[in-house]
């Protein structure tokens, strides 16, 4: 089983965590982290992008000359594609982007992303203070303490709003709760950080 160390808000080592092999040491699988974060952009995606058929645009019900002796090509509508003003062949309309990822792929896409951050040591455990308001002076110092470098990943157990402010003004940093857990916040931010209570979650699901 991996050991991880355990730190307070202070930045100190007060003990050890011991993690489950089959969440946090789990073979690490590219292909479905792929998958996974792939799948996840394109649900973000709204598909609401149009444009205007011949049928759509205003206006072109005359014909615009006469079908013979112009020398020019022969036209029933100025709403042609072809036209200034016309309509739009071949363009966007509203659809859905939404891909289905099964819940096996998921799980085996969050394990391998989990144990990739443990694997090169970039992954913290620590106990959530009990802040009587938000703190970036005290967060900032937390994340310096305990060698926080580039985007920090901030997973708590319970909803702890007084973190989510305290880190929403230092560039880089996110907090969110367990639940909302994504391979591609993982993968997105070079450290993660965890509080013991949304580890054990996180062993009581993938394991």
């Amino acid at each position: 089983m991996p050991t991880v160390t355990l730190y307070d808000f202070h930045g100190e080592a007060i003990g050890e965590e011991e993690l489950k092999d089959s969440v946090f040491a789990a073979p690490l699988h590219t292909p479905a982290m792929h998958q996974v974060v792939v799948a996840q952009l394109a649900n973000r995606r709204v598909g609401t992008h149009d444009t205007k058929r011949r049928s759509d645009v205003r206006g072109g019900g005359r014909k615009p000359y006469r079908q013979k002796h112009t020398g020019r090509a022969r036209r029933g509508t100025m709403r042609s594609p072809i036209n200034v003003g016309g309509g739009v062949a071949h363009g966007p309309h509203p659809r859905s982007y939404r891909q289905k990822v099964n819940r096996k792929v998921r799980q085996l896409a969050m394990r391998s992303a989990l144990s990739l951050k443990v694997s090169s040591g970039d992954f913290r455990i620590f106990v959530a203070p009990e802040l009587d308001k938000p703190s970036t002076k005290d967060m900032m110092g937390f994340l310096e303490r305990v060698n926080i470098k580039g985007k920090a990943l901030v997973v708590t157990g319970t909803s702890r709003q007084e973190l989510v402010k305290s880190a929403s003004n230092i560039p880089g940093a996110r907090v969110i709760h367990v639940d909302s857990i994504n391979v591609y916040d993982i993968l997105g931010h070079t450290n993660l950080i965890m509080t013991s209570d949304a580890v054990r979650k996180v062993e009581e699901v993938l394991g």
